[in-house]
């Protein structure tokens, strides 16, 4: 923040690595400038997070997010779509969670492979599938439909470096997987927040 013309800040960290006097300092510096906390939450199922590897609950998400929302601190989750054992449902799940906890921000992300992981591992012996295109496009237009039209979303999908990528290929055309959202919500004559309760 010493560094001229800075307006604020973005932080990522994981919901079990915060508590009151992180949070604390954090939040001094909400009153010059904008201040955002990054969960890594990632789905909303502890038996998905446990499958993961992820070392943390959905519970240690809640109590991150009540606390800094507490401290009036921005918030944003990030979610992976397309892990292994979600079902769409399971997907939409975490959508709706994320609308009644009050986030500020959702970052969407697709779940692809890269070499030299347990995942590639997992896709190598058929045991872990990626979503196609189509299905992730549809996946991502019925979460926007959910979610708050206030909330920001800051990002949509994932962009994968290409040397590293081993599925699925299509997550390397990142403008295009944009467009293709873009036009669903058109044909479907919808946006965020259309079936959000009012």
């Amino acid at each position: 923040l010493s560094c001229e013309g800075m307006v604020g800040m973005a932080i990522g960290t994981r919901p079990d690595c915060v508590d009151e006097t992180r949070l604390d300092l954090i939040a001094s510096y909400t009153g010059e400038y904008l201040v955002w906390l990054e969960y890594g939450l990632q789905s909303v199922h502890d038996q998905t997070l446990e499958l993961i590897n992820r070392h943390h609950t959905f519970a240690d998400f809640i109590k991150a997010i009540r606390m800094t929302q507490e401290r009036k601190i921005n918030t944003c989750a990030h979610i992976i779509l397309g892990l292994p054992g979600e079902t769409r449902r399971m997907m939409l799940d975490s959508a709706r969670v994320l609308a009644d906890e009050g986030v500020n921000g959702v970052k969407i992300h697709l779940l692809y492979v890269i070499r030299g992981t347990k995942l590639a591992h997992m896709w190598e012996q058929g045991a872990y599938t990626p979503m196609e295109q189509a299905e992730y496009v549809d996946t991502v237009c019925d979460f926007l439909e959910l979610l708050p039209p206030q909330m920001v979303i800051q990002r949509i999908t994932g962009d994968p470096h290409l040397d590293e990528l081993l599925a699925p290929q299509w997550a390397g055309r990142y403008r295009e997987t944009f467009n293709m959202i873009q036009q669903v919500l058109e044909d479907r004559d919808t946006c965020q927040g259309r079936k959000y309760p009012i």
